[in-house]
């Protein structure tokens, strides 16, 4: 992880993941074509930056599978982007019957640091084949890296988490996880921290509230660090996310949605 900034490395942290184990599946699915997510990242009374989670109106066709084309759009704003300037967006092809991305790209613009990759997954021979463009001149380069079966990228994991059945999960049930990301697989867990009432933008709803486990490290304070809070329905959307890291509390709340597949229920109490 070697070009992220506070914004994208809250991303990453919470949405690049892939399945060892074989958690609970919902049979219900949680999302579909024309979902948009907004989120505010904010630090303190300080507005940092803003993240967009959206799902393409058009299905596509890659490496023979029905797609749908999924996007994580991340900015910073206000102060925050006079510091950092951030331009980030990831895409994800992912797969509609199995939710597993065919293909990947990244398009990257963090103060002088410019990045464009596609990676393209062939599970067939477990490998992952990379283009990469880098640096203020773009210098291309290819590289192929070994995965395992049924890897998740920093866009399709965020979607994968919303396909849980944590209803048969008990409380501080661990999932035992494996991230891809730029050049190596990380190990990862994840803990089921049971449901609660939470508080947003729109008023109160009923979440599920996840927990990865951090390993130590310099940009977060603690293992349980990251908190992250799902609506409690069809949708798990991410409604809420609390990261201490070594600058303090960062959060980031739900600010607009439009296009999910289900009803949602915010209620003033």
């Amino acid at each position: 992880m070697k070009r992220l900034t506070i914004l994208s490395i809250i991303l990453f942290t919470i949405t690049s993941f892939a399945y060892e184990t074989q958690a609970p599946q919902s049979t219900v699915s949680a999302y579909g074509p024309k979902e948009a997510l907004l989120y505010k990242l904010h630090y303190g009374f300080i507005n940092a930056g803003e993240a967009r989670i959206e799902v393409d109106p058009t299905l596509y066709f890659i490496n023979n599978k029905v797609c749908y084309k999924t996007a994580v759009i991340g900015t910073t704003t206000g102060t925050f982007d006079l510091a950092m300037h951030v331009r980030d967006q990831w895409t994800s092809y992912i797969d509609t019957a199995t939710k597993i991305p065919q293909r990947s790209l990244r398009d990257i613009e963090e103060g002088n640091y410019k990045l464009k990759e596609m990676v393209m997954f062939d599970y067939a021979n477990k490998k992952a084949n990379v283009i990469r463009e880098s640096g203020k001149t773009l210098d291309k380069s290819t590289a192929s890296y070994s995965i395992s079966h049924n890897i998740q990228d920093i866009v399709s994991g965020a979607y994968y988490l919303r396909t849980l059945d944590y209803s048969k999960m008990a409380v501080g049930t661990n999932i035992n996880l494996q991230a891809f990301f730029e050049d190596k697989l990380y190990d990862f867990t994840v803990r089921y921290a049971g449901k609660e009432r939470v508080k947003t933008s729109y008023g109160y709803i009923n979440a599920i509230k996840i927990q990865p486990v951090m390993p130590d490290n310099e940009m977060f304070d603690g293992g349980n660090s990251i908190r992250m809070w799902l609506s409690d329905d069809a949708n798990k959307i991410p409604v809420k996310i609390e990261a201490d890291m070594f600058i303090g509390k960062v959060e980031v709340d739900l600010k607009k949605f439009s296009g999910l597949k289900h009803p949602i229920v915010f209620t003033k109490k």
